[in-house]
């Protein structure tokens, strides 16, 4: 049987051959079949590597698409340029030209596209004040250039930017400073203006500072120091001298049969016949 079955399937006696001839390469009888660089190509190598996926086949012998792939002509994020911004080629135009923008009468781009300020009426009527074409460049990026984010940034931009907050940040160091040196200013007045007042106070205060300590002595009696036992746990028979909360006071002997004179504590009454308090 000759000729082919269909598309890329050989015949009976073609196949034949073909095996014929790998087993002459293999046990090197005939010689070694070259790739398209004229590389040999090991026979030795299985088919499952030597034979090129759907994706990776271009029709050629060889090892291909075993290797690293070229790098692509479009450039990587390192190396990309960017466009030029606000630059324009040669000298505006003196009238309209045919298929210009209606607005600014650049050819560079189409009245929907313009960035131009709209005019009233566009230049196309008016003639007068013609822009210059912008230069339009075509950069080829890669995949990852396209999509990063900071692909065309100018770090000039970024200096500007830290200048003018260098300079807000000096105002308002000038301006807390100034701020600091009128509250030192106010605060060395206010204080010679109270040296003044307490050297010329009159007596009042003193006879108001000498009520306040009368009426603070009341006070200061019923306090306890808190290392003291409290005078309700010096008996805690019931029946015994009895306990003012509200006042803190026992005025009769806890300890009744008792001398006071030898107790530590004889109620409020002792303490106060003794002319102690």
């Amino acid at each position: 049987m000759s000729g082919t079955y269909g598309s890329g399937r050989l015949s009976r006696e073609d196949y034949k051959k073909q095996k014929e001839l790998e087993a002459a390469r293999m046990a090197g009888t005939a010689p070694p079949e070259r790739d398209a660089d004229g590389n040999e190509i090991n026979p030795h190598i299985p088919e499952f590597m030597s034979k090129a996926p759907w994706y990776l086949d271009t029709g050629k012998l060889g090892l291909q698409h075993q290797r690293k792939a070229k790098p692509s002509t479009t450039t990587s994020i390192n190396e990309s340029k960017w466009y030029t911004r606000g630059s324009r080629i040669g000298s505006a135009p003196k009238k309209y030209r045919r298929g210009a923008c209606e607005n600014c009468g650049a050819m560079s781009h189409k009245t929907k596209d313009c960035m131009e300020r709209p005019r009233k009426t566009g230049a196309k009527w008016t003639g007068r004040d013609m822009m210059a074409d912008e230069r339009v460049e075509s950069v080829s990026l890669s995949y990852d250039a396209k999509r990063v984010m900071w692909n065309g940034y100018d770090a000039t931009q970024h200096k500007t930017l830290m200048s003018d907050w260098e300079l807000v940040e000096e105002a308002r160091r000038k301006r807390k400073a100034s701020e600091l040196d009128k509250s030192k200013e106010k605060d060395l007045s206010d204080v010679n203006a109270n040296s003044i007042e307490a050297q010329f106070a009159s007596s009042d205060e003193d006879d108001e500072d000498d009520d306040a300590n009368v009426k603070s002595k009341s006070t200061v009696r019923n306090l306890r120091i808190r290392e003291d036992t409290a005078k309700y746990l010096r008996n805690l028979d019931p029946d015994s001298a009895y306990y003012d909360p509200k006042t803190r006071s026992m005025r009769e002997n806890p300890y009744a049969g008792k001398d006071p004179s030898q107790l530590a504590y004889a109620g409020d009454n002792f303490i106060r016949y003794s002319g102690d308090a």
